[in-house]
């Protein structure tokens, strides 16, 4: 069992020290908030999403003839098992005490906070890092961006660019003209509306030559940018936790998408260790990231 001693911290017995440094680095603002919408789970350890299929076309009727009756059928279920993190540290009593400079709790109480606010962020990014990973599945037993999703009623249909595109232009107006066209499980046209473009830190400047400017990027000719003026593109978000340098997804506004279920929020605790008087702290919280409807995300992993 690790534990922080005198030994740990020699210096903070003694005076002298001009600055301590390590600690004291700003962070990102809160990011996954971005790409999830967030849901609370109550008390349950996890809970289930179930699709269900949907009508087809009416048919034509012909005169004094019955209708066609129809059916709908339960679809895949999603399950979002909750999971705990936890990170602490133990400081004994020698060192609490003879710290000079306040330095041996209270910064690494600061430590603890920040890596668990980054751990939540690694999760949370976790799901796109893996989109494209055939061994992260959801309900329909495939990746969240594949060419091959599965309806109930039959057929399958596509999230993924088909080339794997880089971020370009033509391939941005192409993924909103595929998201334009999806469909429901009956083959019904849905409308569904990109919400976020979301990119890792290598492409947001090639995005913004893109999408910024009143004219199209590198052409001689005077054409409008269309997709600035169409506002095609309401949200940029830039997230530092993909670790992919080409990957990038259009996030849509479809209700049962991408999912956070936050259990319990951070949760920090003290304690002191009677036998030995060793003070410990702890923090934890519980949650999952994941989707239901790959309808959520529009991908592409890049060239």
């Amino acid at each position: 069992m690790a534990v922080i001693n005198t030994g740990s911290f020699a210096a903070a017995l003694y005076p002298g020290i001009n600055k301590w440094y390590g600690k004291a680095y700003d962070e990102f603002p809160v990011e996954y908030t971005k790409l999830f919408e967030t849901f609370n789970p109550g008390n349950r350890a996890y809970v289930e999403d179930v699709g269900l299929s949907s009508f087809g076309l009416a048919s034509i009727k012909n005169e004094g003839a019955s209708i066609e009756y129809d059916t709908e059928a339960q679809g895949f279920v999603t399950r979002y098992t909750m999971f705990t993190v936890g990170k602490g540290f133990i400081v004994t009593r020698e060192a609490f005490d003879d710290d000079q400079y306040n330095v041996i709790a209270p910064r690494r109480a600061k430590g603890l906070a920040f890596s668990m606010r980054q751990t939540k962020e690694v999760h949370a990014a976790n799901v796109y890092n893996r989109a494209f990973t055939s061994a992260y599945a959801g309900g329909d037993g495939l990746e969240l961006v594949s060419a091959a999703h599965v309806n109930v009623a039959g057929g399958t249909w596509s999230n993924e660019s088909t080339t794997n595109a880089a971020m370009s232009e033509a391939a941005l107006e192409q993924g909103h003209i595929d998201v334009a066209g999806w469909r429901d499980d009956r083959g019904l046209r849905i409308a569904v509306r990109p919400k976020t473009l979301i990119i890792p830190v290598n492409l947001q400047f090639e995005v913004a030559r893109i999408l910024r400017g009143q004219l199209r990027v590198g052409t001689a000719e005077n054409d409008i940018n269309a997709m600035k003026a169409m506002g095609l593109v309401p949200e940029v978000v830039v997230n530092h936790y993909l670790t992919s340098t080409t990957a990038w997804f259009i996030r849509t506004d479809v209700a049962d998408g991408m999912k956070y279920f936050e259990r319990r929020k951070d949760a920090f605790d003290m304690d002191n260790d009677f036998p030995t008087e060793n003070a410990q702290f702890k923090a934890t919280a519980r949650y999952v990231f994941g989707w239901t409807d790959p309808r959520g995300v529009y991908g592409s992993a890049g060239a």
